[in-house]
């Protein structure tokens, strides 16, 4: 039991520490750009370890690969941990210390958001949406498919991918719209907020007490606020221009 609840904790710890690198990366930006990036980034990726490491010692209370927002996550995860691929690159990264303003002048990029009920802080993290399928999809080929997982749980993440995260209604909103699919992001906040959630709610509901501050401070909007409607987007395009 103290275990599950030292991980919840880690959990709650890294998303207090995330929301608090995304508010000062509006101030650190201006003075320095790449270390502002790397802040936000190295945040969101140990917030995918604290879930890897709540998983670990879960697996009992939630079935985490049978729902397409954990398995996601835990697919993300192995993929920023071990990092043998050049994918899944935050979109600050890419367009701002990649060169991406330069090299992409004048094209237009459109970045998808699955709706967030009473989601007052809004946040957005973006991944390229190319970058999903070329790690699970056997059928494009490509150099950086996740060799860990057998071909069978990969096309059961592809299936989770288009069937319940939706990820086939942004290609056909963006193919209807003429954007190539290299210019599809994808806002994975909304993705790990229901993830969250539905493990919280599993653990709660088999007797495991929420202990610490931060675990205290995420308890009730995990459970009883935060909702996430997977067949609902919002979308933003952007237009790039060099600076």
């Amino acid at each position: 039991m103290e275990i599950k609840q030292l991980a919840i904790d880690k959990l709650a710890n890294t998303m207090r520490i995330y929301i608090e690198t995304k508010i000062d990366f509006e101030r650190l930006k201006h003075i320095d750009q790449e270390e502002a990036i790397n802040n936000l980034d190295r945040a969101f990726e140990a917030k995918l370890e604290a879930f890897h490491s709540l998983y670990d010692v879960t697996k009992t209370d939630f079935s985490y690969f049978d729902s397409a927002d954990s398995a996601t996550l835990i697919m993300l995860r192995n993929a920023v941990h071990h990092r043998d691929h050049l994918l899944f690159k935050s979109w600050n990264y890419e367009m701002l210390l990649n060169n991406g303003l330069e090299k992409n002048h004048g094209a237009e990029f459109l970045l998808a958001s699955h709706n967030v009920i009473d989601d007052i802080l809004k946040m957005k993290y973006y991944y390229k949406l190319d970058d999903f399928y070329a790690r699970v999809d056997s059928n494009l080929e490509s150099p950086y498919l996740e060799k860990r997982m057998s071909k069978v749980n990969r096309e059961k993440l592809v299936f989770q991918l288009n069937n319940e995260l939706n990820f086939d209604m942004v290609s056909d909103y963006a193919k209807s719209n003429r954007y190539p699919t290299s210019q599809i992001y994808i806002n994975i906040i909304p993705i790990f907020i229901s993830a969250v959630s539905k493990v919280f709610k599993a653990l709660k509901a088999n007797g495991i007490e929420f202990k610490g501050f931060d675990s205290k401070v995420y308890e009730e909007p995990f459970i009883n606020e935060l909702e996430v409607n997977m067949e609902i987007f919002s979308y933003m395009p952007i237009r790039i221009y060099k600076s």
